[in-house]
């Protein structure tokens, strides 16, 4: 089993940033990859951005690129998603994923589904006020 547990949600005003964290713990050597997820009230969950842990690979969704930047420490088994630029669109609940698939790239499209993902964070809230 791999336990996640988010860090660094708030509230800040539209155009400030944050910095989520996201530290894995238990079977780590298990993961090749994980990745951020949000949902906002009343909304489905969304993909957000992942990474790959070997080969650093990074895929986002259109919607955060060029804003948000997903980064890995594998030393210290965390993966920090860095939001600037932020809108009130992006308020949600947000949370980290990881996954065990080997065969995959999780910097690439194919992150972007649940089901590539075995593991899940309770999330932390960001909440962005206009």
């Amino acid at each position: 089993q791999v336990q996640l547990v988010e860090s660094g949600g708030g509230l800040v005003q539209a155009g400030g940033s944050l910095r989520l964290s996201c530290a894995a713990s238990g079977r780590t050597w298990s993961i090749y990859g994980m990745g951020w997820f949000r949902q906002a009230p009343g909304k489905e969950r969304e993909f957000v951005a992942a990474i790959s842990w070997s080969g650093g690979g990074t895929y986002y969704a259109d919607s955060v690129k060029g804003r948000f930047t997903i980064s890995r420490d594998n030393a210290k088994n965390t993966v920090s998603l860095q939001m600037n630029s932020l809108e009130p669109e992006d308020t949600a609940v947000y949370y980290c994923a990881a996954g065990r698939n080997n065969r995959r790239s999780y910097g690439s499209s194919w992150a972007v589904g649940s089901g590539s993902y075995e593991y899940w964070g309770q999330g932390t809230q960001v909440t962005v006020s206009s």
